[in-house]
């Protein structure tokens, strides 16, 4: 059964069936259609536009077919051209004709468009929570191993930090993904019910009395927009991309940070994987997942953005295309977090091989010059007196603090011993930078 067809007079072939379903993946929207349906009855009840009777009938027929649903004796499956026929179809199977005055003052247009707006809206949510998870993990983490450790530039050793303030770096960027997927969801919050097909309906229908049924903080104000608005869709998979882009960049620093060549970190069983040939591997492929899931997400992302960037108003079915992108995007991004959040919980740092590295870099050069401007002498010839004592100390395997005072004013005469408590790197992080690494 289909929900049109009163003015067709040949049957839709076979090809053009399977070619317009959306049963297969809009399924999952079954639990938003079914309350969204409910509210849209109560509305229509109130507003006398059906008896009282009918109106429990409908509801009563909706709340035995999700309890149906959920309890697996009603498969979502069938020859149905989408969540909404095959709803409306059980319906009437279940409560004869007053079935069929559920959609009256409806259309799918506004019908899928409340479905897609409870449905991210709920979803979107998920995601925050997840990310404050994340969050705390990172906190805990970063207070735990407030140890010094290489800060680079160009992948180079630079100056000397903290391990906390280097995870902080991160707890700042999930922070800013959490908040803009806030801000999504309050942009979102508004209910399409009562838009219909584009204009609107003839009966004296309560917009506001689905909205606040169903949760939403107002109506759209347009009913052409109401119906063909995906803004929110495309929203939130750009907000999903931005954070899958920082869970990257993180799994990159993770990659890295667990090889033999920096061996910062040991990373648990539970997240890692071996070789089938080579015995000693412990490979990070949670991380290397996420990576390389980040380039799904951004494809859901364009795919979105193609489909809409054309489209003259109001609906049309190339918006049946927003909804296996969207759910992609989401089950990524929220198995992404959910990985991360479990791999940072289980990760060992160590201490002794990043201040290992932090010796090996030269990572108070900068202090050494300043050092030298403290002295009185300019900051260019400073970083050019540095740079000498650099190529001295690499081609005799030491570190600038290693040169005893002799050795140091063979390249100026400005050094005195106060030089070596300057350039110690507890010492530079107390004075310089640690009020800053919050």
């Amino acid at each position: 059964m289909k929900l049109w067809g009163g003015r067709f007079k040949n049957a839709e072939s076979e090809l053009m069936e399977d070619f317009n379903s959306s049963l297969s993946f809009d399924k999952t929207l079954y639990y938003e259609d079914i309350i969204g349906s409910i509210a849209h009855v109560k509305m229509l009840v109130k507003c006398d536009i059906i008896s009282e009777e009918d109106g429990n009938k409908i509801i009563s027929g909706l709340d035995s077919i999700l309890k149906d649903i959920e309890s697996g004796s009603l498969k979502i499956e069938g020859d149905y051209e989408d969540i909404h026929s095959f709803m409306e179809v059980n319906l009437i199977e279940r409560i004869g004709d007053a079935g069929k005055k559920m959609h009256t003052a409806r259309s799918r247009n506004d019908q899928v468009a409340l479905d897609m707006r409870l449905y991210s809206k709920k979803k979107a949510k998920e995601v925050v929570e997840n990310l404050k998870d994340l969050l705390e993990t990172i906190k805990i983490l970063a207070e735990k191993n407030n140890y010094i450790m290489p800060g680079y530039t160009h992948m180079q050793r630079a100056q000397v930090v903290t391990f906390k303030h280097h995870m902080m770096a991160y707890f700042n960027m999930f922070s800013r993904d959490k908040k803009r997927i806030e801000n999504a969801i309050d942009i979102l919050d508004e209910s399409p019910l009562g838009c219909c097909a584009l204009a609107g309906t003839t009966y004296s229908t309560d917009r506001e009395f689905t909205a606040k049924e169903l949760g939403f903080k107002g109506v759209v104000n347009n009913f052409l927009d109401g119906v063909s608005d995906r803004d929110y869709i495309i929203e939130l998979t750009s907000d999903f991309s931005m954070v899958m882009m920082h869970l990257s960049r993180l799994s990159e620093e993770i990659i890295m940070w667990s090889t033999k060549e920096f061996d910062f970190i040991q990373l648990s069983d539970e997240f890692s994987t071996g070789s089938s040939i080579m015995p000693q591997k412990k490979n990070p492929d949670a991380a290397e997942l996420i990576r390389g899931k980040s380039g799904r997400v951004y494809g859901d992302l364009v795919s979105i953005l193609t489909t809409m960037k054309g489209l003259p108003l109001a609906y049309n079915k190339d918006m049946q295309e927003d909804k296996e992108g969207f759910f992609d995007a989401l089950d990524t991004v929220l198995s992404c977090i959910k990985v991360m959040n479990g791999m940072l919980s289980t990760v060992k740092i160590k201490e002794g091989s990043m201040l290992k590295a932090v010796k090996r870099g030269f990572l108070n050069a900068t202090e050494a010059a300043d050092y030298l401007v403290n002295k009185g002498m300019a900051f260019r010839d400073a970083h050019r007196v540095i740079g000498e004592i650099v190529i001295y100390c690499e081609d005799n395997n030491m570190p600038i603090e290693d040169l005893n005072i002799e050795q140091l004013k063979k390249f100026s005469q400005l050094f005195s011993e106060d030089i070596y408590e300057f350039i110690d790197y507890k010492n530079t992080l107390n004075k310089g930078i640690k009020k800053y690494m919050k």
